[in-house]
């Protein structure tokens, strides 16, 4: 016997499970004779791999951990004061041990069925109400990918949501503050839909136009400056313009929610609430709105029941936009939620409590304030007037300061035209500022800038900006503010579910995946953890080298030449793929090419996703198998051949096919 062979497989039998003696149990009840045997008659040899693709050797789980911290090594951990969306945070430890590092909840089922997830259900309606609460708005779904897909989503959800003369409107305005990687994601989504965007300045808005339907805000902006957007939205409801805002929940703690100056939507993302940057993600975004568009809002929502004894029950209580009821009729192919990483945000949320999350933001804030009081008092120009977290600096050299930072292990944010962003957080300390206050000095030639304004440190914003409600006020956002009392209440919402630790779940569906234990142990590492997404590329090679490695793996498996890593979901990768297929018709010529053909068959996110690369879906038939019916194929593919663009087919099928 191979010794070291059989050592390394074992992590690859330990993890997947069945042992010789279970598989040959298996074969005899499906009347194969061997695994070859049972693969010759499921999967047709025409279909296979004729060759077997170059991939790196089997690592055992040891050698795994040792490599990954060598990776891991390769990322430089500097203090980012970069913002732009993404900040440090502290994950409590009893929720990362609890939750995060927890099978009990990580390896738990999407809760379609409420009867085995009543733990997740309750995080989750935890969640939702905590961001009902902090952005003051009438209803909130169970969490979004991200913040970017969020304001997509917003900006569709509008579209539908016209009225009146605004009807047939087709502009959508994003203020040029907005988040670069939020306005990123509106560009890609509005340019099939036929949705006209327009970014710019507020000043220079039109609210008269007939042609506008909707906005966007950043509130604070990505500069860091808190305007009034209460004027701005009441300018746009004058004219049945709608809104929608990209709010900072952290800042929402102390800031005028944008629910009570009469917001349409307000999305974001929950990742500053004890979610690690992890290079920009995953993290949890929000979608909170008003009760009119309940039945338009994209995911699902958790809602409270009484159960046939009269005790509390959760239930996914609506889920109007999800694929598996319209289908080819959706406008949203969201079907899925960052359900752990909700529930981690939701626990964070309960564990500070409203008056603790003050305090902390409070505290940013305060620092703040020390900053921009020190470094005006040098000479050095601020130029946003309110503020939360963020100073927008101008007139240094900006040359000579990303340097000097850089030597001191610092990243600010460096805009084009020379002004200089530094954004503070949870984990910003009176030393760090008096770090910058260093850097700042020799950046400009000054012997020392002393820190100055800790006397002073209230809130000078106007009271229109202030926020004066209360929020986070339910029983459960009160008691569990002591670890042994917060340990007990997750304890007691896991035990409502089931996991992998209760049982195998005979559920089959492209959300059942797992990690081994080994995989997941890096993800609380700081060498992934705290990477800021925008930090320069010679800080993050461990990462790229992941990034690299991957790429070459699947291009190996599948076959293509190139691969995107960017989609956080299968069906934001459907979209990505008809968005490519949709681009390569246009780059021949061929723009007309419209008509995707879907078998009935397919996953329910595939027609939506169609719809929204602007493809007119046609259905083709499928037998109650799920086998696709190949003369109705052939028929549907010869009356559209003018205008085919792509045949859309999920494999295996939702019937395992």
């Amino acid at each position: 016997m191979n010794l070291d062979i059989h050592f390394k497989e074992s992590f690859k039998n330990r993890h997947i499970g069945p042992s010789d003696e279970d598989i040959q149990i298996m074969l005899k009840a499906v009347k194969a004779d061997s695994i070859d045997d049972l693969m010759d008659e499921t999967i047709p040899k025409g279909i296979r791999l004729a060759n077997i693709p170059e991939l790196p050797k089997i690592l055992s789980e040891t050698e795994f951990i040792e490599s990954i911290k060598s990776i891991a090594g390769q990322n430089k951990i500097f203090k980012n004061f970069i913002g732009a969306g993404y900040y440090g945070t502290y994950t409590p430890t009893v929720i990362q041990r609890n939750i995060l590092e927890n099978p009990g909840w990580y390896t738990a089922y999407t809760p379609y069925q409420a009867e085995i997830a009543q733990g997740r259900l309750e995080a989750l309606i935890n969640f939702q109400t905590m961001v009902i609460d902090l952005t003051g708005m009438e209803i909130a779904n169970a969490s979004l990918l991200d913040e970017g897909t969020a304001a997509a989503e917003a900006m569709t959800m509008l579209l539908d949501g016209r009225k009146g003369e605004k009807k047939q409107a087709m502009k959508f305005f994003i203020d040029e503050e907005v988040f670069p990687q939020t306005m990123a994601v509106l560009n890609g989504r509005a340019l099939p839909t036929g949705i006209e965007l327009v970014a710019g300045p507020v000043s220079s808005l039109d609210f008269s136009d007939p042609k506008l339907y909707g906005i966007l805000l950043q509130y604070p902006n990505d500069k860091g400056a808190i305007t009034d957007i209460g004027s701005i939205m009441t300018k746009a409801k004058d004219q049945n313009v709608l809104v929608a805002v990209a709010a900072d929940l952290m800042a929402l703690t102390l800031l005028r929610p944008p629910g009570e100056m009469g917001a349409d939507v307000v999305v974001g993302t929950s990742q500053r609430f004890g979610i690690p940057m992890g290079y920009g993600g995953p993290h949890a975004g929000y979608f909170a709105t008003k009760e009119e568009y309940k039945r338009q809002i994209p995911g699902r929502i958790i809602g409270a029941s009484l159960d046939k004894h009269g005790n509390p029950a959760y239930r996914m209580a609506l889920q109007t936009r999800e694929q598996h009821i319209r289908r080819e009729k959706a406008t949203s192919n969201i079907c899925t939620a960052q359900v752990l990483l909700a529930v981690m945000a939701g626990m964070y949320g309960v564990y500070h409590g409203p008056e603790r999350l003050k305090k902390i933001a409070g505290r940013i804030h305060g620092l703040t304030k020390v900053l921009a009081t020190s470094l005006e008092g040098a000479g050095i120009r601020q130029l946003n007037k309110n503020y939360f977290d963020t100073l927008w600096i101008e007139g240094v050299e900006t040359k000579k300061l990303k340097s000097t930072a850089e030597e001191h292990k610092v990243n600010f944010r460096y805009f084009e035209n020379g002004s200089v962003g530094i954004s503070l957080d949870e984990t910003t300390t009176l030393e760090d500022v008096g770090l910058i206050l260093k850097i700042f000095g020799a950046a400009s030639g000054q012997k020392e800038i002393l820190l100055s304004g800790q006397e002073n440190l209230s809130i000078t914003w106007p009271s229109a900006l202030k926020r004066q409600s209360e929020f986070m006020t339910h029983p459960v956002f009160q008691n569990f503010h002591s670890e042994h009392e917060m340990l007990r209440y997750m304890k007691r919402l896991e035990n409502k579910d089931l996991s992998l630790v209760h049982s195998m779940i005979s559920l089959g569906s492209c959300t059942m995946k797992l990690n081994a234990t080994t995989e997941m142990i890096p993800l609380t590492w700081p060498g992934f953890g705290q990477m800021h997404p925008f930090v320069p590329m010679d800080q993050a090679k461990g990462y790229q080298k992941i990034f690299n490695d991957l790429s070459d793996w699947l291009c190996a498996i599948t076959g293509f030449a190139g691969i995107s890593l960017q989609p956080n979901s299968g069906a934001q990768g459907e979209y990505a793929g008809l968005m490519v297929i949709r681009a390569y018709h246009a780059s021949r010529g061929e723009s007309h090419r419209n008509v995707t053909l879907i078998p009935s068959s397919a996953h329910g996110t595939n027609p939506a996703s169609a719809v929204m690369a602007g493809q007119q879906v046609i259905i083709v038939k499928c037998d109650e198998k799920g086998n696709i019916d190949l003369e109705d194929l052939k028929q549907k593919a010869t009356q559209n051949r003018d205008n085919l663009a792509a045949l859309m087919v999920t494999y295996p099928s939702t019937h395992g096919v």
